[in-house]
Parts: structure tokens; sequence; C-alpha cells
């Protein structure tokens, strides 16, 4: 079997700290060789994200997976076996040790030739000027070609052997000035344009740069440049524009949730999440858009595919988890689909049913061939009600589909029957329309019936195009969907507003912005989805119900998990939920006789036989509680859980001798349990 990785990079922040969860070391505290690595080969590239989680990890299997990660960032072409940054990197140090770590007390890399030589590599040109009496020893390095980080298109840095003796030092023309330059100035050391005319006349390539590093600014007033120190502070920081250290977090927070094969194969994403109500049901989704930086598959003879892991999670504003959630996405092409995706994003749309209230939403992607992961971290809020009237967040797409049905399935960024397509950044072309989707609701009849749309677009401060529309255009008077022209838009950033008028008066607002891009073209993504359940299915009661069971709320947990049951009588899933509601409310016989029927079955899990048990040992049936004890440790083996409550079964029919051997069979498994003990010791004594 042959298999192939391909990987495709796309051109694409929530940041989340963990750093405070665990201790920081200092660098004298990591062993030699991370220490090393730290505060020697990485010295000047790293960035104070990255150093600061490097000092936060406990393990040297932790360090050598971040290590692998922090270059794995900064790995020009992830997809081959050589990393052509790292490679760079480590021959620029070994050049500089040996070329400016020669007749100075102090390694090539420390020295400031050796730090500017690490971090933009050989200068274009560099001129030396060495063995003049009147000025020292000097080196003016040309670049150019570097305004990707934010530099001049070209730009010059001088470095002098300050005093005449020792290494060269990096020169600022505020800090040191012409007057620094030269080996004898007896004038005034605050008048740089004196020094700069008596260098002029003795050397003047080294004049030209002595007030001003960047060709073409002024130095007619004799003052240095300012923007050359601004210059240098850029420079130095050009290593920390190469990489989005967000990555390094990620690493941080979930090194010990992902496995170790991906934790350190973290890669970028867009997101988008929109909280949309069904108009069917009523109930509130929430629909996530994630696109990948980079997404990858592997070959097959002439098949490629991939397997993508989906886990999220939602937890309210104190940390407890409200839901939890899997899925899987296996993605299979041939070879012309994936010709016509190659040099596109990819966007994986999912949606999922929610109880109202703020919450904290995440989700990690992983990809299983690639051992890469990627994760999504927002707050959200869900309507409470709509005693209110409220204008939901507008969703902007670059493409609408009308579904015919929603019987056929609920889809992702589905409003009311139309579908939209939606990509994080709304970004769109001249050549393409806008379309535009928003839901009202908790509107009264009278606030309605003369209500009035207003759709106004501004760019920059400026009113650029109004439309209006009045709310009995509409057929549907909770989803709206506007589609605008963009031909007539200029190229920029632009900002939305849309408003509710009930009469005169401005009830409800909401905005967002988008670009218009002067490119000539617009890759749009490859969207891929799976297409959910209709939204009569009891899945999404049989969800929203065990929402409400982790909040708590046993009472609303019951009629939801009931509604579900009540359909599909059949599931052992939503069976199972609703006996846990039950048990909880103490409501022994309806526990009891809901699980019955699932008792027995080749498939049945332990966690049954265990609920049925507790529900018959609640009742006083505890002959019935015993034989299932029985059942399930005859299935799944023993487990002091269930030798406990065997031990209570038999204590309660006097069965003495029977509940002592469940017990200490139990103490045997686990040594500490107090209660266990004082129960041994109590019938020993009676006996």
């Amino acid at each position: 079997m042959v298999r192939k990785l391909f990987v495709f990079i796309f051109s694409v922040s929530l940041l989340f700290s963990f750093l405070a969860l665990a201790e920081r070391k200092s660098a004298s505290e990591l062993p030699e060789k991370y220490k090393k690595w730290l505060e020697e080969e990485v010295i000047y590239i790293i960035s104070s994200t990255e150093k600061d989680v490097f000092l936060h990890l406990e393990t040297d299997r932790e360090r050598e997976l971040f290590i692998e990660a922090f270059w794995k960032q900064r790995d020009p072409t992830p997809g081959t076996p050589e990393n052509e940054f790292k490679n760079e990197h480590y021959r620029r140090i070994n050049y500089v040790n040996h070329t400016f770590g020669r007749g100075v007390p102090k390694p090539g890399w420390r020295t400031d030739r050796g730090r500017i030589h690490i971090i933009l590599g050989e200068p274009q040109d560099i001129e030396r000027i060495a063995g003049e009496t009147q000025v020292y020893n000097s080196e003016i390095w040309f670049y150019q070609g570097l305004s990707k980080f934010g530099l001049p298109a070209g730009f010059s840095l001088v470095f002098f052997q300050k005093g005449g003796v020792g290494e060269y030092v990096l020169y600022s023309p505020t800090s040191d000035g012409p007057q620094a330059l030269l080996t004898s100035y007896f004038g005034d050391q605050t008048n740089y344009l004196a020094a700069f005319r008596v260098l002029k006349n003795i050397n003047p390539s080294l004049a030209r740069v002595s007030l001003t590093l960047i060709p073409g600014e002024s130095d007619s007033f004799g003052r240095p440049s300012l923007a050359s120190d601004i210059l240098i502070q850029n420079v130095l920081s050009v290593p920390q524009k190469q990489v989005k250290d967000e990555y390094a977090e990620k690493f941080l927070m979930y090194k010990d949730i992902v496995e170790v094969d991906y934790s350190a194969n973290y890669i970028d994403n867009e997101s988008s999440v929109r909280i949309i109500r069904d108009s069917t049901t009523g109930v509130f989704f929430v629909h996530y858009v994630v696109e990948l930086t980079k997404f990858s598959v592997q070959q097959y003879q002439d098949k490629y595919s991939t397997h993508l892991e989906i886990n999220g999670k939602v937890a309210d504003l104190e940390g407890k988890t409200v839901y939890q959630y899997e899925g899987s996405f296996s993605i299979e092409l041939d070879e012309a689909k994936l010709e016509s995706i190659t040099y596109r994003p990819f966007d994986l749309y999912d949606m999922f049913p929610l109880l109202p209230g703020q919450y904290k939403f995440s989700v990690i992607i992983k990809n299983d061939v690639s051992k890469e992961f990627t994760t999504v971290e927002k707050e959200i809020v869900v309507p409470e009600s709509e005693s209110e009237p409220r204008l939901s967040s507008l969703i902007l797409g670059y493409k609408m589909d009308h579904v015919s049905s929603a019987s056929s399935g609920l889809r992702p960024f589905m409003v009311g029957s139309d579908q939209i397509y939606h990509q994080p950044k709304n970004i769109f072309h001249p050549e393409e329309s806008l379309f535009l989707s928003l839901q009202i609701l908790g509107l009264k009849p009278e606030q309605s019936q003369n209500g009035v749309l207003t759709f106004d677009f501004f760019k920059g401060d400026q009113s650029f195009y109004e439309r209006s529309k009045g709310w009995n255009e509409y057929e549907d008077g909770v989803n709206f969907v506007e589609e605008f022209s963009l031909r007539e838009f200029p190229p920029g950033h632009y900002r939305i507003k849309v408003a509710f008028l009930d009469g005169e008066r401005e009830l409800l607002t909401e905005e967002d912005e988008f670009d218009i891009t002067s490119a000539a073209a617009m890759p749009r993504p490859w969207v891929y989805y799976k297409k959910l359940s209709p939204p009569e299915d009891p899945v999404y009661a049989y969800i929203l119900g065990r929402q409400h069971l982790s909040r708590g709320e046993m009472e609303k947990a019951k009629e939801r998990l009931e509604e579900a049951y009540r359909k599909n009588p059949d599931s052992l899933e939503f069976a199972f939920g609703l006996a846990q509601a039950n048990f909880t409310l103490r409501n022994y016989v309806q526990t009891r006789q809901i699980l019955l029927p699932f008792s027995g079955l080749e498939k049945t899990p332990y966690q049954v036989y265990l609920l049925l048990g507790k529900s018959r040992q609640a009742l006083g049936e505890y002959d019935e509680a015993i034989s299932t004890y029985q059942e399930a440790m005859s299935r799944y083996g023993i487990n002091i859980v269930l030798l406990n409550s065997l031990g209570d079964c038999y204590d309660r029919l006097g069965l003495r001798d029977e509940a002592l051997a469940a017990w200490q069979k139990s103490l045997e498994l686990k040594p500490d349990q107090p209660e266990i003990k004082a129960k041994i010791e109590k019938i020993k004594k009676s006996g």
C-alpha cells in the first residue's frame, strides 16, 4: 500500500491564557540542554508568549514537544521533510560564532553584529571602513526587500568599534550621533550638525548614515532621525512578526487533553459563531464555521481521504460543563475534486441545539491523517426569552441556497428556508452579491404593523448606500434575507447598520463590518458539512434534556426527555436519559419501568444495570436488586460500587455472611473506605 501525505496551505484572536495554572520556572532551573536552547539558540527569535509557555512546562517530554511545535510553526514548507527556516537559523548561528566571535571575549551570537545577522541574515552589501585615523573602524550594512516585516524598502545599519577597541556595536543616530564615530571631536557634543559636517569632510559614506539610516529621509535640519531608532526596534522585533504565537498558549492549554502525537501540531484558523432560532420548533441552535489554515489528505491509489474528529464543549460562566459532544467527518475525494479545491480554503460548518444562557464554547478539531489539531474558544449568549424584542447578529454571506423544505434536514447557517454561505473574515469581491440575513424576535403585533427595516452602508464615516423596506413586504415576520449587488462598491472597508423602526422610533439596531477586495479574483472556500435531522426529530429534545440535567433542572429535564422517549421508546439512549431524571427526582417506579425492557439485552451497558439496581434497591426490592447487580458483574466484572450495593442489599435481607463477603471483597479492591469498615464492625459486634 502506498500512502502519501498532501498538505495545502491557505492564506488565512482570541487568546486564552492558562499560564496561571502552572508554576513558572526560571531559566536557571531548566536542565542545561533546554536552558541553552532558550537562552542561546532561540533567544532572538522566541516571542515573550512562547518563552512564558516554555517556562511553565513541567517535563522534558513536554519541552521536546514544544520545541518541535516551535520549529513547525516557522517551517515555510511543512509538507516536506526539511525545515528550511530551522536549518538556516542554525547556519546563521554557526556563521556568526565563527566570524564575529574572534578577538572578543564573548561568542559571536552575543555580539550586535551576530544578533542582526541571526535575525535578518546576510545584508545585500557591506561597506567596511577600517584603518582611518579620524574615524573609528565601522561597517555599513545595507538591506532591502524586507518590507513584508514592516521595514523600509531599503535601509542601512551601522556598527562601529566604540573607543577603537573591542567588538563592533550597533550605532544609533539618536543615542550616539556623528560625534561618536569620530576619534577626535572637541566641539559641542550636543551639536550634531557640526559633528556631521566634520564627518562629511572625512568620510562622506559614513556621514550619510550618521543622521538617518533610511535613504531619502531628510537630514536637512541636522538632527538625528527618530525614525532610525524606530527602525532598529522594528528590526529587533522581526522574528515576532514571522509567526503567530497563539499556538504556544494552545499547546499549554491542550497538552493534557489532546494525544501526544497531536500536541506539537497546532494549526491556525479563522472562525465565526452565530445563534439562530429554528422557525419550526423555536429551539436555538449554535451555528459555527471553522476555516482551517491547513488541510491535509492522504493518497491511496487514485483516491484521497482524510478524517476529522470534533470534540465540543459548552460550559457555564463558572466552568461547569453543560453539554459535550463528539463528531467525525470522513472525507473522500477523487483527483478531479482534489484539483478543484487545492488552492481554496477549507470551511467546516457545524451546529447543535443549546438552552438559553451565557456560556463558554470550545471545540477541538483533529485531523487523524496529519495528526494536527486546531481549537476555537468563544463566549456565546443564547437569548433567555422573547419577552423583549431583539434583533439577532447579522450574517453576511457570499452565496445563498434556498432550501425547499426544512423537513429535508437542518443545515448550518440556515435562516428560515435559506442557507447562507458565510466566511469568518467577511471579505467580498466587487463582482459578487452580499447576502444579509437576520432574525427579529419578540415583536408585538402593534410594533410590527407599521414597522420598517433600514439598511445603511458606511464607507469610513460617510454614508454610502441606503435601503429601506416595510415590514409588510416580507412574507416571513421572523427571518429576513436581503441581497445587495456590490458592483458599485469600490474596494475598501465598510460598516453596515440594520435598524427596525417602529414608526419614527428606532427600536432595534445591529451592526457588522466587511471589506471589499481590490484583488482580480477571490477563490471561495470548499464548504463541508453534514445535513442534520429535521427539526421535529426527538434527538433535539433529548440533547436539550441532557443539558437541563447538567444544569440541575430536573423537572425541565424530565419534560424534554419524556418528549424524546415518547417519540422513540425503543431508543436506549432516550430511555436512560429519562430514567436518570426520574431517579434524581426519586421517581423510582418510573425509573424501573423505563429500564426493565432493556435489561438482559446483549449490548445493554453497565450504567443501565447499575441504575436499575439502584431503583429496585430504593423500592425495597432487594432480591431483584441483587439479581440485577449480579447480572452486571457477570457481564462487566466486579467493582466497589456493585460490591457495596450488594452488601447493603444482603444486610437489609439479614444475610450477614453474604454482606460481609461483599464488603470485605470491596475493601480488598480499595482499602480506604471508612464507611464500609464501620458497617463491617457493626455486623461483627452485633453477631
